[in-house]
């Protein structure tokens, strides 16, 4: 089992506490929004994923498996 993660560019609103909460598979880009950090599209099994995404004050991120 696989998940994916993806990013709502047009909610972000840039808080952070993704890249905070899990370091290892968010980061912001330049422009101070949410990002993938490369090669992290499947989270890279870190366990902090999904924590991440509950993290974020307006919902722009969403976990889901396949």
């Amino acid at each position: 089992m696989s998940i994916e993660i993806a990013i709502d560019k047009d909610v972000c609103i840039g808080a952070g506490q993704c890249a905070l909460t899990a370091p290892n598979v968010f980061t912001q880009d330049d422009d101070g929004f949410s990002a993938l950090l490369p090669g992290r599209e499947d989270g890279g099994g870190d366990p902090l994923v999904r924590e991440a995404a509950r993290a974020c004050p307006v919902g722009a991120i969403t976990v889901s498996e396949s």
